[in-house]
């Protein structure tokens, strides 16, 4: 029996279909009662996991306090820790002492940073650098539960993805698809950074290897689609996928960069003309897993989804 929590979430849904698909006896948890999920309201260090884990082999934990753009708590940070980092470990401590075998989290690659520099993807070795409040709590997660496996015999499991898209993807890659069916010219020709996005079929596909991989246990992986794009390259692919032609202009990235500043967008336009690139070779080594979707399939598949949902 696999236990996933934050199964109504974005990953969690894709998981959960899955996981049906393949016909695997799965307990989904919710934070507000709907049908066939077990609802627990929201969770916090003091949540009795119990009867929920009676004869579950493996935990997926995919239950959040997601990244958001313009945190408005007192305290961010605390915000954060209570529910990725306290509420974490107290399922994991139960887990363990329930008798399950592997502890799989979804972390983030913001454990490792926010950018890379060209001709250095991050990799799972490196010495994390969170920059933010959201991935400072992942990391102090990750520690915890390492500690945890070191202590117990549950295996843990450490999952950092980059960006996740696929069908049903909101924030900001929903917004980048609704700009690029506008048939204008955009300002990217010269820009050549490199990002690593993953398709949420790649990402559930590596959940589901690590559920049995006798390798898998007490690491931490990155993963991604295996090929790194551009801005103007991902325009490029979201257009095609959408029957157009993207008309790219070159413009100084310099020159980009200024506005940004004066805008005050100066963050947005790191997040669109900085780079992020993850190496999954350790990750392949491990597990001789390899991405299942290619990059061109995941945004095909995504912009159906997203024409059938309109």
């Amino acid at each position: 029996m696999i236990l996933v929590t934050g199964a109504t979430g974005f990953v969690g849904q894709a998981l959960c279909a899955e996981l049906s698909r393949r016909r695997i006896a799965y307990r989904p948890i919710s934070r507000a009662p709907k049908p066939g999920f077990l609802a627990m309201g929201g969770i916090d260090a003091g949540t009795d996991w119990a009867g929920t884990l009676a004869g579950v082999e493996t935990v997926v934990h995919l239950a959040a306090r997601v990244h958001v753009m313009n945190d408005t708590s007192a305290d961010p940070l605390a915000a954060f820790r209570a529910v990725n980092v306290d509420a974490t470990v107290n399922l994991a401590r139960q887990a363990a002492k329930a008798g399950v075998k592997r502890f799989i989290f979804l972390s983030s690659i913001k454990v490792n940073g926010e950018a890379t520099a060209p001709g250095k993807p991050f990799t799972a070795s490196d010495r994390p650098h969170p920059e933010d409040p959201y991935g400072q709590s992942k990391r102090e997660a990750e520690e915890a539960l390492l500690a945890i496996g070191g202590e117990t015999k549950m295996d843990v499991v450490i999952i950092r993805p980059p960006l996740v898209y696929g069908p049903g993807v909101k924030a900001n890659f929903a917004s980048l698809m609704k700009w690029a069916k506008r048939p204008f010219p955009w300002p990217f020709g010269l820009i050549a950074n490199r990002r690593s996005l993953v398709f949420v079929g790649n990402l559930v596909d590596f959940i589901l290897l690590c559920m049995r991989h006798t390798d898998a246990g007490n690491r931490v992986f990155l993963v991604s689609d295996g090929a790194d794009l551009s801005i103007g390259e991902l325009i490029g692919k979201l257009s095609s996928a959408m029957g157009r032609r993207a008309l790219l202009f070159p413009v100084p990235p310099s020159l980009l960069e200024g506005l940004a500043a004066l805008l005050g967008r100066r963050a947005a336009a790191q997040r669109l003309l900085g780079s992020l690139q993850v190496d999954i070779g350790e990750t392949t080594a491990i597990t001789g897993w390899s991405p299942p979707f290619s990059v061109e399939e995941g945004l095909r598949l995504t912009i159906t989804a997203s024409k059938r949902d309109r």
